[in-house]
């Protein structure tokens, strides 16, 4: 424990888009994703009675350190757990991320807290190490078996750029992502259908109230599973270095998600030169194709998410697919700046004419990493 008195800091992390790549991070393989300019904020600053305090809108967890926590507690006691924390700690959490959207709000809360703690302790930790100390919280702590990407996302992302993640050597490239200049715009569709249905509670909490989007959830966990029974029937260490004369040797779903991961590393290769080339038609035909694979061959699609892209596609989107885990959240669609009110309403009277809940649809952009905005 510190000696000293403790700081107040306050800390901002980003949610995120992957445009490409789903399901690849913990195939080793490659993904192209944008921090988004939604975030979460925590503060924190010294307990006051040697005890943890965290609180978000109308929900709070109260605990001794070292204490058990769950729930979207959880996320944050498992930070403090994994970077050592033996401080008592005030946490509070504000976001204006959506939870259980498959924008990654437990990345975002994780690394705003990572970020604060660090600062407010001096712990000196890396941004590597702060990765490093999120995905052992998601993983470990809470038990989502997720591959990294959106932890890394928020604590890397650059403003005008998609990052390019290598999970095979680790490394990360900046791509330019500014649709703007081609008259295009990013939306995302969220189709208010939660990762798991205990997010359902949440919906109604006060506004900055957040549990952690659950891509643990069963069927995440099962596709992890199938993929890696993949990767052993091949004699693969990783999945994402089969060939397409590979998938010969595969039946079943183990075919088609092997299938999957091939094809969608393809499409990343061919959508980062697209970018390159300024070349958005193909950009998003890509799209649309990586949407018909996790649908057909990769089973995480559901039918709100098919209808999103549906529509949007009727309405003049250049490509439009899901993002995220999967099995609910959101959609993304790339659509000419003068369709994006046509393409919104497009979707919306699907979603009503399907008697599906009404989504929310606001344009993104790639924004920055997760960073210290206040200290005093």
């Amino acid at each position: 424990m510190t000696s000293h008195p403790l700081p107040l800091v306050r800390a901002a992390a980003p949610g995120r888009v992957n445009l490409i790549g789903e399901h690849l991070d913990y195939n080793g393989g490659r993904c192209l994703p944008i921090a988004l300019d939604r975030r979460t904020v925590a503060t924190v600053a010294a307990s006051p009675d040697g005890r943890h305090h965290l609180h978000s809108g109308e929900l709070a967890w109260h605990g001794a350190v070292g204490e058990r926590a769950d729930g979207w507690a959880s996320y944050v006691v498992g930070v403090l757990e994994a970077l050592g924390v033996r401080d008592p700690l005030a946490v509070t959490i504000r976001s204006d991320v959506p939870v259980g959207s498959g924008l990654s709000s437990s990345a975002a809360l994780e690394c705003a807290v990572a970020v604060a703690v660090n600062a407010c302790l001096a712990l000196g930790r890396s941004d590597e190490e702060l990765v490093a100390a999120c995905i052992a919280a998601e993983t470990s702590y809470v038990g989502a078996p997720t591959g990294g990407l959106d932890q890394t996302t928020a604590l890397f992302g650059r403003p005008g750029h998609a990052l390019l993640l290598d999970f095979a050597d680790g490394s990360r490239t900046p791509v330019p992502w500014r649709p703007e200049p081609a008259g295009l715009r990013l939306l995302v569709i969220d189709t208010k259908v939660a990762h798991r249905l205990a997010l359902g509670a949440l919906r109604g909490a006060p506004a900055g109230a957040l549990a952690g989007a659950s891509s643990g959830d069963g069927g995440y966990a099962a596709r992890r599973a199938e993929c890696e029974a993949a990767a052993r029937t091949l004699g693969l260490d990783r999945l994402a270095d089969a060939s397409p004369d590979d998938l010969a040797r595969l039946t079943g779903n183990e075919l088609r998600r092997a299938r999957h991961v091939v094809t969608e590393q393809a499409r990343v290769a061919e959508f980062v030169d697209a970018l390159v080339e300024d070349d958005w038609a193909t950009v998003g035909h890509l799209m649309t194709a990586s949407h018909a694979s996790l649908r057909d061959d990769f089973d995480v699609s559901c039918a709100e998410l098919d209808a999103a892209v549906e529509a949007a596609r009727d309405a003049g989107a250049a490509g439009a697919r899901m993002t995220g885990g999967g099995f609910g959240g959101s959609a993304i669609a790339l659509v000419p700046v003068g369709r994006a009110d046509a393409v919104e309403a497009a979707v919306r009277e699907r979603f009503a004419e399907d008697g599906y809940e009404s989504p929310a649809v606001f344009p993104v952009e790639a924004a920055g990493a997760a960073e210290v905005v206040q200290i005093s």
